[in-house]
């Protein structure tokens, strides 16, 4: 998935970049909108960090909306 369906769809993300960088408020993930420069800043305001830094975290960051999470794995017997 790349950036420009994360931006369209910034309210189903927000639960999961919550989730990954907890450090972020509700009025952040308002102000950021979607916006991926937003996000870099914030990340660096919020956690102490260059913006290389930053821009890796969010590189290697799985994105998935909510509600398409990965599916647990069942044992069986």
């Amino acid at each position: 998935m790349n950036w420009d369906e994360v931006s369209g769809k910034w309210n189903q993300f927000k639960g999961s970049v919550k989730e990954k960088w907890g450090r972020l408020t509700d009025d952040d993930l308002t102000m950021i909108d979607g916006q991926r420069d937003r996000l870099v800043g914030k990340i660096q305001e919020r956690y102490g960090i260059t913006k290389e830094a930053a821009e890796e975290q969010i590189s290697d960051w799985k994105i998935r909306p909510i509600g398409m999470e990965k599916p647990r794995e069942r044992k069986v017997g």
